[in-house]
């Protein structure tokens, strides 16, 4: 591989604005953006809409599908249990 054709590979902060939460991690994602890490360095900084402290998969608010009332579509629609020979 060439090496100049590669995207830069360094720290960046990822940031969700609407939970408040930031983290450290490596990426090629580019930005003009800086923040001033909690180690004193200066690191670009992303903003994203969801991330796991916002996302409600990870915080336990999300909805539960109602499983019993497609079971009973389906049985409606179809009759209870398949016929046996």
């Amino acid at each position: 591989m060439q090496q100049d054709k590669q995207p830069e590979y360094r720290p960046v902060v990822f940031r969700d604005r609407s939970a408040g939460f930031a983290f450290l991690t490596r990426s090629t994602a580019s930005s003009e953006e800086t923040i001033e890490w909690d180690d004193g360095q200066t690191y670009p900084v992303v903003d994203v809409e969801i991330s796991s402290e916002s996302h409600p998969f990870f915080t336990g608010k999300a909805r539960t599908v109602d499983s019993e009332g497609r079971v009973a579509r389906f049985e409606r629609r179809y009759g209870e249990g398949g016929e046996e020979s």
